[in-house]
This record gives structure tokens, C-alpha cells and sequence, in this order.
């Protein structure tokens, strides 16, 4: 007689005999039952047989009693979950679920929590993508989408969400004020002064996020993250961080306000200092300009070509010389809360756009003469120029990173001066002709 054949020992056994179903269903040779059914119904999907085994024979013994079955079951026997539930409801009253769950313990769901953290993680993706600071700086989008690559945090969406809005909070707040590094961390992330230290995964986070907006490898030394946060605006010199400026005539007796007005009079560029930018003292913009309008140029060479032509007539004019730093920036800020009204241009290649976008984000520019029209118009009067190089997105214009690539030629503010000088005579001709230079 062959072990699938061998008859359970004392015979069938009706369950009017039982003594206690519960007694039953607690016997230890089934504890085995009890958890692959736990596991199976904790699948959150439909479940109609359990496969069990490998089976000793008192497993097995304890199986055919609990079905009723007059022979032992196979060694990895197949049992429908509906004859299951047949057999313990008839013993205990209950259901298959009832009974696992205080055996073992509550059901999972791990199919339903596989989605739900699946939707978590598209939601993260989602988000940063739809950032505000993302979309300002499209060239950022590199950065999120290396985010969504390397993958969670400890496997954690709530965790790397927490993290990536640090590090949007400290991209945010670029340039910085020429504080070392420990007294920015503290500022912008409540206190936590060490945050950013060389090494945290807060500091590789921005470090790539740095590198990606500047379009460098990624900083690999110690000496090169100094450099790289210096190039943000952290730890900058006051007095070694520096903005030129021509044609600002503010009001007031502040040092900036007198500074500027005698460099404008004298028909020469300011330099000024995030110290002195940061510290303007007495200092409003003339009222009778409204709107004050602030011309921003990339290049110094068409701050100094707008000078010669214009001399002390020259319109409020300020160059962040390539990308801004922290004294730029400030002094932009300074501005635009003054009531200015700032206009940018710069540069037509990759990184010109990527400076336009970052100036637009940090100071409430609006671009002058950056659209995909101007580009083209640019194109047909200029010969070809260098390759642009790597083409980010225009915020500003949907049209023109498509333009640029389409055409394959980087055109240079130099190459464009003359169109940007007839912008600013005009406005000296109205000035003029209003009384008001």
C-alpha cells in the first residue's frame, strides 16, 4: 500500500466526535497550514488553492483529520481554499481569514502595499519634476531625472522626499551671502549647521545639482567641492565678490547711492562690492523714472560699449559677467525691491540660456530681446558662429532651445551689440526728451 493509499490510523473520524474544533485547528502539525495560508491570503491577490510541503506523515495525519479524509493527502499536496473553509467553519464557526489572522496575525496586503509604494514613488518622481525650481532651471531636469536613477533613499519615498527638499530648499537660496559654509546650512535648513558637510548625503545631492546647472563633472576632491560652493555664493569674500554697474543714479546719501551716482556722472562703470551691496545704507530709486528700468547684460564688453556711446547718459545698466555671482545677485534683489523693473539679455548658446533662466528664477527678470524670433533675426545678419553646445530649454520661450538646435550656431552678445544699443538710445532719447536726465 502505497503512503497516498494508507488509511487515516482508527479509521474516518465524523466530526460530531471531535472533541473541540478550536483543539484542532491549535494542534502544533498544523501550524504549517497555518502559515502558508496566512502567506497566501496575505498576497492581496485571489487565492483559490494552497500548495503545501514538503509534509511529515504526522503533518499529513493532522491534515486528513482536519479535511475528514478517510486517507493521508500526498506529501505536497494541493488543497482548494474552499474546501478549507468548509471544513474550519464546520469545526470553529469561523472563516479560513478569522482563523489565520489569530493564529498567526492581522493579514497583509502585500500586493496593495507594492502599489501603494509604487504610487508613492511615481508621486516623488512627479513632483520634483513639476518643481518650481526645476521648471525655472529646465537644465535641472538632468539632475532630477539622475535622482529618479540612482533611486530611494534606504528605500524610502518619504525619506527621499524629505532629502531632495533640502536640497531644492539650498538651490533655492544660491548664491549665497558670502557666509562659510556651516552658517548657510544653518540658515537655510533650521539650524542643522553641519548638514552640508563634505560627504552627507545632503552635500552630494546639491554637489550634483551644482554641477549639472554649471554643466562640469562632478566635483571628485575635497578642494574642487570648496570651489564649486564658492562658484555658488558660499564662503565668498565680500570684498573679492564684485559687480559692475553704469548709469544707476539712486537717491539718498548711502554709500552705494553716492558711489554710483559719481561713477554714472563721470561716465564710468562702478564696482562695487557685495560688502557695499550688501550694506547700501540710504539708497531709493528716482521716482520720476517710473518704471525704473534696468537693463542686465552677460557680457562686460557691451557695459563698457554702452558707456562710451552714452557717456553720463547712460541707462541703469548691470553685467553679471557670465554667471552671477553673490554680489549680483544682491544687487539685482536690491533693485527689483527698489521698483525696478529688470530686463535680461545674454548670450545665445547653451549656457547663456542656462544663465538666462538662472537669473530669471533668482530676481524676477524678464528677458529682453531672448525670444527665438531675435535668435533668427541674430543668425541672418551674422556669419555662422561656434557650436552652441549643450541646448537646455528656454523657460521663457517654448520655441527657441528647438530654434538654436535646429540652426547649430551659438550667437554672442558682442554679435548682437549694435540691436542692444539702439534699445537703451531709445530710452535715453525718451529720458531726454521728457526733462528727466
Amino acid at each position: 500500500m502505497t503512503p497516498r493509499d494508507h488509511p487515516v490510523p482508527g479509521g474516518t473520524t465524523p466530526r460530531k466526535h471531535l472533541a473541540s474544533g478550536d483543539a484542532t485547528l491549535h494542534r502544533p502539525e498544523l501550524d504549517f497550514l497555518w502559515q502558508t495560508v496566512h502567506g497566501r491570503l496575505s498576497s492581496g491577490r485571489p487565492v483559490t488553492r494552497v500548495r503545501l510541503g514538503p509534509l511529515d506523515e504526522t503533518q499529513r495525519e493532522a491534515l486528513a483529520d482536519l479535511l475528514g479524509l478517510d486517507r493521508l493527502p500526498d506529501p505536497r499536496p494541493s488543497v482548494a481554499l474552499a474546501r478549507l473553509e468548509e471544513a474550519v467553519t464546520e469545526l470553529s464557526g469561523r472563516t479560513v481569514r478569522e482563523v489565520v489572522a489569530e493564529l498567526i496575525g492581522p493579514l497583509g496586503d502585500r500586493a496593495g502595499e507594492r502599489r501603494r509604494h509604487e504610487d508613492e514613488r511615481a508621486g516623488l518622481w512627479t513632483w520634483l519634476a513639476g518643481h518650481d525650481t526645476v521648471r525655472a532651471q529646465p537644465v535641472l531636469a538632468d539632475w532630477a531625472a539622475s535622482c529618479r536613477a540612482t533611486g530611494l533613499v534606504g528605500g524610502s519615498a518619504e525619506r527621499t522626499r524629505s532629502l531632495l527638499t533640502d536640497a531644492l530648499k539650498v538651490l533655492a537660496e544660491l548664491p549665497g551671502q558670502a557666509e562659510p559654509l556651516p552658517v548657510f546650512a544653518a540658515r537655510v535648513l533650521n539650524g542643522h549647521a553641519h548638514a552640508l558637510d563634505d560627504g552627507t548625503p545632503l552635500s552630494t545631492l546639491v554637489m550634483r545639482a551644482l554641477a549639472t546647472l554649471y554643466d562640469i563633472a562632478p566635483p571628485q576632491s575635497a578642494a574642487e567641492r570648496r570651489a564649486l560652493w564658492s562658484r555658488a555664493g558660499v564662503a565668498d569674500d565680500e570684498l573679492s565678490a564684485t559687480v559692475v554697474a553704469g548709469g544707476l543714479r539712486p537717491a539718498g546719501d548711502g554709500l552705494l547711492a553716492r558711489v554710483a551716482r559719481l561713477c554714472t556722472e563721470a561716465g564710468q562703470a562702478a564696482s562695487l562690492t557685495l560688502a557695499q551691496v550688501r550694506n547700501p545704507g540710504d539708497l531709493t530709486l528716482p521716482a520720476a523714472l517710473a518704471p525704473y528700468v534696468v537693463h542686465v547684460v552677460e557680457n562686460p564688453s557691451i557695459l563698457a560699449l554702452a558707456l562710451r556711446r552714452f557717456g553720463p547718459d547712460c541707462p541703469p545698466l548691470v553685467c553679471t559677467s557670465g554667471w552671477p555671482n553673490s554680489a549680483a545677485i544682491q544687487l539685482l534683489r536690491l533693485l527689483a525691491d527698489g521698483g525696478a523693473n529688470l530686463r535680461y539679455h545674454g548670450d545665445f548658446d547653451g549656457e547663456g540660456i542656462r544663465i538666462a533662466a538662472y537669473v530669471l528664477d533668482k530676481v524676477r527678470a524678464h528677458p529682453w530681446r531672448m525670444t527665438a524670433a531675435d535668435y533668427r533675426a541674430a543668425v541672418a545678419r551674422n556669419a555662422r558662429g561656434p557650436h552652441p553646445g549643450r541646448i537646455t530649454e528656454a523657460p521663457w520661450d517654448a520655441e527657441l532651445a528647438e530654434v538654436m538646435a535646429e540652426h547649430g550656431t551659438a550667437m554672442v552678445e558682442e554679435l548682437v551689440a549694435d540691436v542692444l544699443l539702439e534699445d537703451l538710445a531709445a530710452l535715453v532719447g525718451s529720458e531726454c526728451s521728457s526733462g528727466r536726465l
